[in-house]
């Protein structure tokens, strides 16, 4: 059956496929594209897949760099989901945040369904204005109370990480100035 305006009639599903010309130029631009993706397997990446982690960073415009340049030499660029809120850690177990803590559980249990991730890595790091927000001036006043202050932010975080995905491995650490970063287990 045809239509006198617009040729012939289809389902709705593959209306479209009958009233595209498959001509040779069409058929040398799909083939082209299917050459790309052989020569570039990386183009083929979905947003399902098998990733190796999630990566939760804080918003300091300071560390973007330094945090992709710690995943670059672990390898793992390409390879892992990334959710970034203030503080890291803190942003997530930090009372003072409460409200923010369900958008990062949420992002979590999406990546997880989606990229069937094994392990989340967290990453805090010094001169923390959120650490200063969430627990006071007096927490980061020095080296080693920051230090405490963030051990006890990313050990909440490990121990709220176990209670709510189980089989998830996490890893955590505190990143310097300078972009070394100090794990902790």
């Amino acid at each position: 059956m045809t239509n006198e305006n617009t040729g012939p009639l289809a389902c709705a599903c593959c209306g479209d496929m009958l009233r595209t010309r498959f001509d040779r130029r069409r058929f040398l631009h799909l083939g082209a594209g299917a050459g790309l993706i052989a020569a570039f397997p990386s183009l083929a990446l979905s947003a399902e897949g098998n990733y190796e982690a999630m990566l939760l960073s804080c918003i300091d415009p300071r560390f973007p760099l330094p945090t992709l340049e710690y995943m670059r030499g672990r390898g793992m660029i390409g390879k892992y989901s990334q959710f970034s809120i203030a503080g890291a850690t803190i942003g997530v177990v930090a009372p003072a945040f409460k409200d923010w803590s369900p958008a990062f559980w949420d992002n979590l249990a999406a990546s997880i369904q989606l990229h069937h991730i094994p392990k989340v890595v967290a990453l805090n790091h010094r001169d923390c204005g959120a650490a200063k927000i969430a627990f006071g001036a007096d927490a980061v006043a020095n080296a080693q109370a920051e230090t405490e202050t963030h051990k006890a932010s990313l050990m909440q975080f490990r121990q709220q990480v176990a209670q709510r995905q189980p089989k998830l491995q996490v890893e955590t650490g505190l990143m310097a100035l300078d972009g070394t970063v100090e794990v902790f287990s």
